[in-house]
């Protein structure tokens, strides 16, 4: 018999990890600066809890048995734990919150993928308790910062609003809106000419799919539509907030942050109700393709779901898919490509200086904050021998540790 993972997991080998972790530290060295404190929610819910907010379909969920109470779920995403647990946990913390995470997520593999990935690394970021332009700017800003600290800088930043383009849905009939949606949301344009509508609503379906371009652009053509006072105001907002993101990159410190370009697109909508404001991915052409790694957007109906009286508090966040920027950054040789070499190798050169060279080794490892060290646990054999082995294994110093415990220190070329 051949053990081997489960069909869509995976395991993390050491040269992996060392690569996840580079840049999960770099992240989090963003997230702190920017005022950000890490949450570690469970990786079981109630299956409820993962239902609650409306933005996750059942049958991505990995459920597991549960005899003695409600059925359970391995999280599929972030966004709704940390929200209960903002709520129900936090509920006498001052707002706004500023939440970050790191931490895998699990999600059945679509229809048709066979072996496909269930097990992802995500790391992102949740601001709650206020709303408005400042907090959607802040959140935009943040993940410039985070791109510029990982040196991608040839990506752009799709950003729709999900409520001006649900609330744009609306004179289409009932029977077929969810149709119309979801064929906008995936870009199909076959499936809006083949649907049910009359000629204006069918160019109208067709209007909102092409609703993308520079952000100057697509707001003129959207205020030559006949719209509400909302729908207005929501325009008026998306432009004060794109404002506020290119007179930021016009500083000196907003290009050091190398603020990506923007592209407006109206047709960007989830296929669930989960966003009520600005939606938005980050998106480049690599050399490995296209590549979508991060995603988010602004949920204000989102907590009141959780909260014991209903009370509700507006929420923005993103996700960063840690694979995705792996795959990116191996291939622009922009992370570590081999496992680091130990810095000592303590010998014993006798049986009875075991101890003695488990001492010395301690006694190097506490010297410094991070040292490698190693204690050659093979029998005595000829120094040259052993000289050989820590210069293929590229070990620069050996210390030769004789019974009487004092150290022969030999650095090696």
């Amino acid at each position: 018999m051949v053990y081997q993972t489960p069909s869509g997991a995976r395991d993390l080998l050491p040269l992996d990890v060392i690569q996840k972790l580079s840049i999960e530290q770099q992240l989090d060295q963003v997230f702190q600066r920017w005022g950000y404190h890490r949450i570690i929610t469970s990786t079981v819910e109630h299956l409820s809890t993962l239902m609650a907010g409306g933005a996750i379909n059942q049958s991505t969920v990995i459920e597991l048995q549960s005899p003695h109470s409600e059925p359970l779920g391995l999280r599929p995403e972030l966004t709704a734990s940390i929200a209960r647990a903002a709520v129900t946990r936090m509920a006498d913390m001052t707002h706004p919150q500023r939440l970050y995470y790191n931490a895998n997520v699990f999600r059945h593999a679509d229809k048709g993928s066979h072996g496909g990935q269930q097990e992802y690394y995500q790391a992102g970021v949740e601001l709650l308790g206020t709303g408005g332009n400042l907090a959607d700017a802040e959140v935009l800003l943040l993940l410039a910062d985070c791109l510029s600290s990982l040196n991608l800088h040839a990506w752009h930043v799709v950003l729709g609003d999900a409520g001006l383009t649900q609330s744009m849905l609306m004179p289409f009939p009932a029977s077929v809106r969810q149709q119309v949606r979801q064929a906008i949301a995936q870009l199909d344009r076959v499936a809006i000419e083949t649907l049910p509508l009359s000629a204006e609503l069918r160019q109208r379906a067709l209007f909102l799919l092409d609703l993308r371009g520079k952000p100057e652009d697509v707001l003129q053509a959207v205020s030559q539509l006949s719209l509400t006072a909302e729908q207005q105001e929501t325009v008026m907002a998306l432009k004060s907030l794109i404002a506020v993101l290119q007179e930021t990159a016009q500083t000196a410190e907003g290009k050091a942050a190398a603020i990506p370009s923007l592209v407006l697109d109206l047709s960007l909508l989830k296929p669930f109700d989960y966003y009520t404001g600005i939606v938005f991915e980050v998106v480049g052409d690599t050399e490995l393709g296209r590549q979508v790694i991060g995603q988010g957007g602004r949920y204000d109906n989102l907590l009141g779901v959780f909260h014991p009286e209903k009370r509700s508090y507006p929420g923005i966040g993103f996700s960063l898919n840690i694979e995705a920027l792996q795959q990116v950054l191996a291939a622009r040789r922009q992370l570590p490509q081999e496992l680091p070499a130990a810095d000592w190798l303590v010998v014993p050169t006798a049986p009875q200086a075991a101890a003695a060279a488990f001492a010395h080794a301690q006694k190097i490892r506490a010297a410094t904050n991070l040292v490698r060290v190693e204690v050659h646990l093979a029998e005595p054999t000829a120094p040259e021998v052993i000289r050989d082995l820590a210069r293929s294994r590229q070990i620069s110093r050996i210390a030769w540790i004789p019974v009487s415990g004092l150290p022969e220190i030999e650095a090696l070329n």
